[in-house]
């Protein structure tokens, strides 16, 4: 390989993604999708091979040609761990070298949580984690909510823990754990969750759309998350509602607890539930004004979403998933009758099925796409 160690290193890091995301599965489907040519391709392998990343084994039957040895990735090289929190709980998983979910932890947040209690309840996690098989921890990701700063490793600012101001989430990580840490935006996060795991898989132009406590979307855009000038792309909480401006904010109307609320006839004080999902879920064949109203509302939120973006797919994460796919149906078909420009692209809108897991996964995924391959390394087993 005549390329510099660290150009190395990144052909190494893209054919592992490319496997890991069966992308290809073979040399050959290898050469396609790296636009590298086959001796290239076949010298990148065959290193690879030599470290332990990468098994060969058996014949693969494509479309057409010849049958190709079958390329894998060695799941018990290493493993990767993706946490993810809010002001209620630390949730973190381990997944494998190949990508595979091996074990997930959620661990509670005690009320009026602070800054030094959260960054505890993670470093804990980890090593939960870490208890679970033994393995080389290879890379952490974090999938932070509020606003951060990817660059710097810094998470600026979080409403619902007080005392969350410029706290160097990276810094603080590495200096107990001596491997590649990376953070994102949870929402943005979540975003490469559907990529690896979920049906983002196949798409480059997606919105995730995330109405929790408070609400904002993570842009895909031609495979790139969007963070914005000042990493707040896809604050639209802060839209004013209704939207002349005679109101408050998206955050205070259309939050899965405010829709709860509405739908439960609830005052905006009342306790929520504890299982917010379930207790949204009893109002998946509501049918009166109020659910009218609500449709109303997030249709016209995602069709001028929809008109500003033209993603391919908007993802629904979060509690109000439990209102099944007649919630997203019955959006789609409002957003169009309130802006006719829609018709001829009218948005379509899936309910996820990742689950409570999908900001974890999100910030393991951010791990596999983070970590790079020691050049120097050594064979395992």
């Amino acid at each position: 390989m005549r390329t510099k160690p660290a150009d190395q290193t990144v052909l190494l890091a893209s054919i592992l993604l490319q496997l890991r995301g069966q992308q290809a599965t073979s040399r050959s489907s290898l050469a396609k999708v790296t636009n590298l040519s086959p001796s290239t391709v076949g010298i990148y392998v065959d290193h690879l091979l030599s470290l332990g990343y990468v098994n060969e084994s058996g014949l693969e039957q494509g479309a057409m040609g010849r049958p190709q040895r079958k390329l894998t990735l060695n799941p018990d090289i290493g493993w990767f761990v993706g946490v993810e929190f809010n002001a209620e709980r630390v949730q973190a998983v381990r997944v494998d070298f190949a990508g595979n979910l091996i074990s997930s932890i959620v661990r509670p947040l005690p009320p009026g949580v602070t800054t030094s209690v959260v960054l505890e309840e993670i470093r804990q996690s980890i090593h939960a984690l870490a208890r679970v098989a033994p393995g080389n921890l290879m890379s952490i990701g974090v999938g932070v909510p509020g606003l951060v700063n990817a660059a710097s490793g810094m998470a600026m600012h979080y409403s619902f823990i007080p005392d969350w101001r410029d706290v160097p989430m990276v810094q603080t990580l590495k200096k107990e754990f001596p491997v590649t840490v990376t953070m994102e935006n949870n929402l943005r996060a979540i975003a490469l969750a559907e990529r690896w795991f979920g049906g983002g898989r196949h798409l480059d132009d997606y919105v995730i759309l995330g109405p929790r406590r408070g609400f904002g979307v993570a842009i895909m855009k031609n495979g790139q998350l969007v963070r914005g000038g000042h990493q707040a792309a896809g604050e639209i909480g802060r839209w004013p509602w209704p939207l002349d401006g005679t109101g408050g904010e998206v955050h205070d109307e259309l939050t899965a607890s405010a829709v709860w609320q509405k739908l439960a006839g609830a005052p905006q004080d009342a306790t929520l539930p504890a299982d917010l999902r379930s207790a949204l879920h009893a109002y998946a064949d509501e049918a009166g004004v109020v659910w009218q109203q609500i449709i109303t509302d997030y249709a016209r939120v995602i069709g001028i979403l929809h008109l500003l973006l033209d993603a391919k797919t908007y993802f629904l994460h979060g509690p109000l998933t439990a209102l099944g796919n007649r919630f997203c149906q019955e959006i789609t078909e409002r957003s169009i009758q309130l802006m006719p420009a829609l018709r001829s692209m009218p948005p379509e809108i899936v309910p996820s099925d990742l689950g409570d897991e999908a900001g974890a996964l999100g910030a393991a995924s951010l791990a596999m796409e983070a970590w790079v391959p020691d050049l120097n390394g050594t064979k395992v087993g």
